[in-house]
């Protein structure tokens, strides 16, 4: 494993205060940059629950802001996130939809959320790797 996907694990079973997938991804990597936790934590706080009402999920916000910090503002490499996403996620990006999904496939709601950081903080890093900011 990497630092980047412990530091989800670690982020991921911390209670309280809660962490929004928004704020796991993106508080996967503000250690690399100038962003302390609280700032990353604070920044993200509306991003979670899909923008707290059900839009676009979480980890791909976290994700944008997380390449965001790292001067990755390419449209390609945004498209690139949302493309990996509705690759794994049967081209479905809104947070209510893939709970919905996830519950008439009997999952529960935290690991299912937990999934998708991991997942993220993989790709996210891939890239950052692949533009040589890691």
């Amino acid at each position: 494993m990497s630092k980047y996907l412990d530091r989800a694990y670690e982020i991921r079973a911390i209670i309280e205060p809660h962490h929004n997938c928004a704020q796991s991804v993106i508080m996967s990597f503000n250690r690399d940059t100038d962003i302390s936790d609280e700032v990353a934590y604070r920044m993200a706080a509306h991003f979670g629950g899909g923008m707290k009402n059900g839009s676009v999920c979480g980890v791909i916000t976290g994700a944008l802001m997380t390449l965001g910090l790292f001067n990755l503002d390419d449209p390609a490499i945004a498209q690139g996130v949302f493309k990996f996403f509705k690759s794994k996620h049967n081209d479905e990006l809104m947070c209510t939809n893939l709970l919905k999904i996830n519950a008439a496939n009997g999952g529960q709601k935290k690991p299912h959320c937990d999934a998708l950081v991991y997942e993220m903080v993989e790709y996210v890093e891939s890239v950052l790797k692949e533009n040589g900011k890691i």
